[in-house]
């Protein structure tokens, strides 16, 4: 993977409030991605050159304002801006990109039907956190981008999202292609190639959900947090928990519901104490949800085993390997 993938994220980013970021997100791709790309790279962006432009498939039915819907879901254009031939073309370049884990996208009347309901846990959260209206949101653990869409539709100023996959910056690519002006911007890295001191150039709100039980040491990740949100910013953290009091943490001894970087599962008042301990304040727990195969499964668009094949058949309540099955919370917190 090479850096002029991202260059115009980058022009784009040095052009907007948020420049002071530019170079450590540049200096974060070298690192990682300079000297290494998946084996699958090549195929993508050769499949991304196939994307067909937004003048072929609006030529007969012009593509307005009114088709594009960021508020109620992702949704670019509608089944009538695509001939039969033409949709059944476009689907099977979009399955290409397979396994498609969060969404759902409706592309010009295509459903990708994607692994995760990520519009659920949008709807679960929406309602109580700081309005998103004018801010500066970073999103760390982005997956394909989602949430950055859903954030511009709640009135983001900008959505930047990171996530070291390139197969997720890939399908994240195909949105941009039909909204490239929109201020959506996803770069492959991870949240130890962001610098903590930018305070005062900082995020007004972060989302760093599905992450924290990936990081070996989740209290410095929580005071990395802190430290890239600008004073009176807003966190947005959903992680797995377990039962029990402040005092009450898991640690996997190998994987989780097939997960091989699983590390710390906290219970939601341990939880509110690091995130205590780490420095924010105004910490109160929204939202605890016990994740459903309704929400995560397997789909035409993501075929491989999902979260059915990772639960124990006699007891669904626990996963394979006789742990409490996933539990999720989402906690808000606000650095001082």
């Amino acid at each position: 993977m090479n850096i002029t993938d991202c260059n115009q994220d980058f022009i784009q980013l040095e052009a907007s409030s948020l420049s002071k970021w530019v170079p450590a997100l540049q200096a974060g791709f070298k690192q990682r991605f300079e000297t290494f790309q998946h084996g699958k790279h090549t195929d993508w962006k050769e499949l991304l050159s196939q994307l067909p432009s937004l003048e072929l498939l609006t030529s007969t039915t012009p593509l307005t304002a009114t088709d594009i819907d960021l508020t109620h879901g992702v949704s670019i254009g509608n089944i009538d801006h695509l001939k039969a031939a033409q949709r059944e073309s476009f689907k099977t370049l979009l399955k290409k990109f397979h396994p498609w884990r969060k969404g759902p996208f409706d592309l010009f009347g295509i459903r990708i039907d994607t692994e995760w309901r990520s519009d659920w846990k949008w709807e679960r959260l929406i309602k109580h956190i700081s309005p998103l209206q004018y801010r500066r949101v970073l999103d760390i653990g982005c997956g394909n981008g989602y949430h950055l869409w859903r954030m511009l539709g709640a009135g983001a100023s900008r959505a930047v999202g990171i996530d070291p996959s390139q197969l997720f910056w890939a399908q994240f690519q195909i949105i941009k292609h039909f909204l490239p002006d929109y201020p959506a911007h996803m770069i492959p890295v991870g949240i130890e190639h962001l610098p903590d001191n930018f305070t005062h150039e900082g995020f007004d709100t972060i989302f760093c959900m599905g992450v924290l039980y990936h990081r070996r040491s989740p209290i410095d990740t929580l005071i990395h947090l802190r430290k890239i949100l600008r004073t009176k910013g807003e966190l947005v953290l959903e992680t797995l928990v377990v039962d029990g009091d402040e005092s009450q943490v898991l640690m996997p001894s190998d994987r989780y519901a097939q997960m091989r970087n699983v590390w710390f599962l906290p219970s939601v008042k341990a939880l509110e104490l690091w995130l205590k301990r780490a420095g924010f304040n105004n910490i109160r727990t929204i939202d605890i949800n016990v994740t459903s195969t309704e929400e995560q499964r397997q789909t035409d668009w993501m075929t491989f085993h999902s979260l059915k094949q990772f639960l124990n058949k006699n007891d669904p309540g626990l996963t394979l390997e006789g742990y409490p099955a996933p539990t999720r919370a989402i906690v808000l917190a606000e650095s001082p």
